[in-house]
């Protein structure tokens, strides 16, 4: 039986064609025509307005977008507890310290009260806080115009971390365009991928143009190789950028794919007492990148042993993300609340959720929980 993956690329023949005739135009090395394109392709998207570099990941978006804010050594950074890592870790790759905050209930994104918290803690602490950044989890926008306002009033920029989001919004606004900086990731597991890869995006053209120097080791328009400070190898191939240009177009289609399975598992696993989805807000409108459920608080195994044994039986399931304060790397790290995190990542598994997955195929991971769940 074929093993059904937690949110695999959803290529077609449309890709395959943009791939080959970038290959034949002969712009194999990370420079070319499809990476500008893909740039104004990614603008467009958003309704215009800001301006876009392509990066080789969203990780090296989050880094450049800390450096373009003056995020330095001693600083502080406010960041979600409940998201991947490399949050936290591209703060540390600017010496400087994240500072972790706890989710609320109607999202699982950061606490707009909590943040605010911290911010005056920590500065009455004479500690400076270098920035706040957002998480947009699993595909739903944080609580943004809250945010910004209260990060706008105390002077403090926004770099919204939209890794999992492109194509969803916030009161009518779409992900990335909250804060100063916003970051997109392009990894095989998102939406839109190009097999690895990210995108910064800003309204200040200057920043998007700093972004693109430290991206290319910050080398100066000369003749000769000079560089009068440190940049990185950041870029984008083209070839990654053909592939993001036809998976971009086909992102309305795959966000609808993949709210319909979202509903299929309503229907499939809702009258299971005790168990719940991940909250949707009606002030934004999601991307459904992964739908994720709480499982009952009494069940026959724990989660980590049915993460095990649907593994088995050829399903891939995840534990939501660990929250930031749980993780050995980050236990000296200062944290505000966690016990909302705590309980998502407890009880949280990640269904497969993937736009190429078939009806029969959501009905087979349905039937498998239900039946560890002892309801089969």
């Amino acid at each position: 039986m074929d093993r059904i993956h937690l949110s695999p690329p959803d290529v077609t023949a449309a890709e395959r064609e943009a791939l080959l005739a970038a290959f034949d135009s002969g712009w194999i090395a990370p420079v070319g025509p499809e990476i500008e394109a893909f740039e104004d392709d990614v603008v467009a998207f958003l309704g215009g307005g800001c301006h876009a570099a392509a990066v080789s990941s969203g990780t090296a978006g989050l880094h450049l977008a800390l450096r373009l804010v003056g995020v330095g050594p001693g600083d502080v950074v406010i960041v979600p507890s409940l998201t991947f890592i490399a949050t936290a870790n591209a703060v540390a790759y600017q010496g400087a310290e994240p500072v972790f905050v706890d989710s609320e209930t109607r999202t699982w994104n950061v606490d707009t009260d909590l943040v605010v918290e911290a911010v005056e803690t920590e500065t009455r602490a004479g500690r400076r806080v270098a920035a706040v950044v957002t998480v947009d989890l699993y595909g739903q926008c944080a609580e943004h115009a809250r945010i910004r306002e209260a990060c706008e009033a105390r002077g403090i920029p926004v770099i919204e971390d939209a890794a999992e989001a492109l194509g969803a919004s916030w009161h009518g606004r779409p992900a990335g365009r909250w804060g100063r900086v916003g970051v997109f990731s392009f990894n095989g597991n998102k939406i839109v991928t190009t097999g690895g890869g990210g995108m910064l995006v800003a309204d200040d053209p200057q920043l998007v143009a700093r972004a693109r120097h430290l991206a290319t080791q910050a080398r100066e328009p000369v003749p000769r190789y000079e560089h009068h400070e440190i940049g990185y190898n950041y870029r984008l191939p083209n070839l990654a950028a053909a592939l993001g240009r036809a998976q971009l177009r086909r992102l309305p289609a795959m966000i609808e794919r993949r709210r319909r399975i979202r509903e299929l598992y309503g229907e499939l696993l809702g009258d299971l007492e005790d168990l719940t989805f991940n909250p949707l807000d009606p002030r934004g409108d999601p991307n459904h990148w992964l739908t994720v459920v709480q499982l009952p608080r009494r069940r026959p195994v724990d989660r980590d042993t049915l993460v095990t044994r649907l593994a088995a039986a050829g399903i891939e399931v995840r534990p939501s993300w660990t929250p930031l304060h749980r993780q050995p790397v980050w236990r000296h790290a200062r944290a505000y609340g966690g016990a909302v995190a705590d309980e998502i990542f407890d009880r949280g598994l990640c269904l497969p959720s993937g736009s190429s997955l078939t009806d029969a195929q959501v009905e087979r991971v349905a039937s498998a929980v239900r039946a560890q769940l002892g309801h089969g």
